[in-house]
């Protein structure tokens, strides 16, 4: 059986999403039996390339808020993500244009590398002091996800290589009604959207097995395209 996810490394709730399906996929008794394939999905595919703002400000001018309430909204992100037991900085994070890490994760994907890749991007833009919109820092994380040096810096340099595959993710993403990322598709049957708990990953995995119709989950928190993202508070 196959599950989609369609992602972006800017995006909290893929961050957090995926550990929950992490650990829903750990409880599903055909767990080894199941493939895994990260899809491409770009929040802010307009955001210029080689430009990056910190994200309290970007928060700020999105939802039209104060940098302390931004500041608030990050606190309920960081929240959800230390209750998986991820650490979340809400402090000193940028947010840029994605395109290139998810041309390099294509490449991982054909090296077989991919997880390794967006574990380490994830931990790198949520937990680290270290910025994912570095191309240093990109080429770093490649190598120590397992890929060749030079094939990187290739790949990084030539701007087409992967561009094809990257948007063929998106146009799948909206044929198939994504708006929202993280979006899971299982085995085609039925999408879930959002960082939902553990438990509906692991009802949604028994059902795509069993071939049933889905019943439906309730909406979780997700993020929406036009920049990074966190939950607003009233």
């Amino acid at each position: 059986m196959r599950v989609e996810i369609w992602s972006d490394i800017a995006c909290p709730w893929c961050y957090i999403g995926k550990a929950r399906f992490t650990k829903g996929l750990a409880a599903f008794a055909h767990r080894d039996e199941v493939e895994v394939v990260f899809r491409s999905f770009e929040l802010d595919p307009g955001s210029a390339k080689g430009v990056t703002a910190p994200v309290l400000e970007m928060l700020a001018r999105k939802y039209g808020r104060t940098l302390d309430e931004a500041r608030g909204m990050e606190e309920h992100v960081a929240a959800s993500a230390r209750a998986e037991g991820l650490t979340y900085r809400t402090e000193g994070r940028d947010h840029g244009n994605t395109f290139d890490i998810h041309r390099l994760l294509h490449l991982a994907a054909a090296r077989g590398r991919q997880e390794e890749l967006l574990d380490l991007a994830y931990r790198a833009n949520f937990a680290e002091e270290r910025s994912v919109f570095d191309p240093e820092v990109l080429v770093a994380l490649a190598v120590e996800a397992g890929l060749d040096e030079t094939e990187v810096r290739e790949v990084l340099a030539d701007g087409s290589a992967y561009a094809d595959e990257v948007r063929a993710d998106e146009r799948e993403a909206s044929e198939l009604g994504a708006n929202a990322v993280p979006f899971f598709v299982f085995d085609r049957r039925y999408g879930i959207s959002g960082g939902q708990p553990a438990e509906v990953f692991t009802q949604a995995l028994e059902q795509a097995w069993a071939g049933r119709e889905p019943g439906g989950t309730d909406a979780a928190e997700a993020c929406e395209p036009d920049g990074a993202c966190a939950v607003p508070q009233a």
